[in-house]
């Protein structure tokens, strides 16, 4: 039975983020903040809100004193900011410290996976291994632990089953560490190495649902956190875990389209019915940062000719794989509004016309797991975008080259149809980087490129009237041309023979 004496405790209560936040304000948003209750005792976080965002990203620790039995309840909530009038609740959750305090299964903190003593890992109770198996195995009667060479005993338990750790576990010189990689191992097994064993609570993260307490049974939202907790007086208490959020890194992303193959053909020239289209590439980062290159008309084979460079700017926060906008959704703000996109690029091949360009294709890579791109275009297939193919990191190459298919977009339930294949190459540049080797847009300088070698077949007609004779007219209506040059010539001959014949006799 546990003791009735009061317990005086440090509490720290690490908040990771929030998602799916229900709404609280008319524009369809909320500017959530976090606020702490326990006993008598309240933190409120209201100067760190959020300004319309139901995906926050917290990031904080908060840490409270507590007395058991007393204190024996801790209430997260999330509230939503109001520049005028009282703030509402969004959501709240409530965790019983007494019933995690005294549980056998240890829930004060929760067993790291390896013992480390210094680092972003490092060892974060008041105890170490050696002392909470030692606590365990007095509780429970259990003789030891010992210690023999590379295994630990614990009563009459079998030794083969620890014995394991000696192949899985970094060779270490130090006999104390050893010591303590052993006496985790056997916690973190404490179910299985002793009769009548139970588990230990691992280190994790909760995700726990949000209630309104005016709706009670209607979620609100989840919430991603853990609580430590520890006697205070005993030993000193280790440092908190800095769990605030790296800030997003600035990059450059460099696309070159160099060319395309197999495009399908769209168009129908309306003098001669040749199968032919006007290709030119558009991509895009971000919505409102659409990028194109020039057209290549009349390709008459579904061979592009490009030499055009895209520069995408974006900040990338790696935790989440998300692309961070800081912007000003209105005048009325006082803060910027965080908005957080998939870090996804998109291609599409398009068919200029005069009225109203069609789409033929399309392409979108994942920047964090992209498909590797098919060496050469006759190797380039849908395989190469399915869901099995090999994908690599954008984020760890900072460069390749390669070919990729483009897809239509069909209705639901049919399969994607091949509608061309893109040469291109892609290159990840850090801010730094990207300033000191820096690139032009398009062909232009510096670090400027060639132009695109394009048969002489690729032209607007309308303003080469002299190569739309050469290449459209000429080849297709030869025989009519000559019959037509031979008439006029034969034509003009006998007007001028009876033109000449006339004047001769009428002199």
């Amino acid at each position: 039975m546990p003791s009735n004496a009061p317990v005086k405790l440090s509490v720290r209560v690490y908040v990771v983020r929030a998602f799916g936040l229900c709404s609280r304000d008319l524009n369809g948003k909320s500017d959530p903040y976090l606020m702490i209750k326990l006993g008598s005792r309240s933190i409120s976080d209201k100067v760190n809100y959020f300004p319309r965002q139901l995906d926050p990203t917290f990031g904080r620790c908060f840490e409270l004193e507590a007395i058991l039995p007393r204190d024996n309840t801790l209430t997260v909530c999330v509230m939503d900011f109001d520049i005028a009038g009282l703030d509402d609740i969004v959501g709240e959750t409530s965790i019983n410290l007494e019933n995690r305090y005294y549980s056998r299964h240890r829930a004060t903190c929760g067993l790291a996976s390896s013992y480390e003593v210094a680092g972003y890992n490092r060892w974060r109770d008041v105890s170490k291994p050696s002392h909470i198996l030692q606590n365990l195995c007095r509780k429970c009667n259990i003789s030891g632990p010992k210690y023999i060479g590379g295994h630990i005993v614990l009563g009459d338990c079998d030794e083969v089953k620890l014995q394991e750790l000696r192949e899985n576990s970094r060779e270490s010189e130090d006999e104390g560490l050893n010591q303590e990689e052993l006496a985790l191992y056997a916690l973190r097994r404490w179910h299985k190495v002793c009769r009548g064993g139970y588990r230990l609570v691992p280190e994790h993260v909760e995700t726990r649902s949000l209630f309104h307490p005016k709706k009670p049974g209607i979620e609100q939202g989840k919430l991603e956190m853990w609580v430590d907790m520890f006697p205070m007086g005993e030993v000193p208490l280790p440092p908190p875990v800095d769990i605030t959020p790296p800030p997003p890194q600035e990059y450059e992303l460099r696309v070159i389209i160099w060319n395309t193959e197999d495009v399908i053909l769209q168009d129908d020239s309306f003098l001669i019915g040749e199968k032919m289209s006007d290709i030119f590439v558009k991509g895009w980062l971000v919505g409102d940062d659409v990028q194109t290159t020039d057209v290549h008309y009349r390709s008459l084979t579904g061979e592009g000719n490009f030499n055009w460079r895209f520069i995408f700017r974006f900040n990338y926060h790696a935790p989440e794989n998300k692309i961070i906008i800081v912007k000003k959704d209105s005048l009325f703000l006082r803060k910027l509004t965080e908005h957080k996109i998939p870090c996804r690029l998109h291609l599409q091949i398009w068919d200029n016309d005069f009225i109203r360009n069609d789409l033929l294709g399309s392409l979108t890579f994942d920047l964090a797991k992209m498909p590797r791109g098919a060496r050469s275009c006759r190797s380039c297939g849908l395989n190469i975008v399915s869901k099995h193919a090999p994908r690599i990191s954008l984020f760890k190459m900072s460069r390749f080259k390669g070919w990729w298919p483009f897809q239509n977009v069909p209705p639901d339930g049919l399969q994607p149809k091949l509608t061309g294949k893109l040469e291109a190459e892609f290159t990840l540049l850090t801010k730094e980087e990207a300033e000191r080797k820096p690139a032009g847009f398009g062909r232009n300088g510096p670090d400027p490129l060639s132009l695109p070698k394009r048969p002489e077949t690729s032209f607007l007609w309308l303003m080469n009237p002299v190569r739309s004779f050469k290449h459209i007219i000429l080849p297709h209506f030869k025989g009519v041309f000559l019959i037509s040059v031979i008439s006029i010539i034969i034509f003009v001959g006998l007007f001028l023979l009876i033109r000449y014949l006339i004047n001769k006799f009428t002199i």
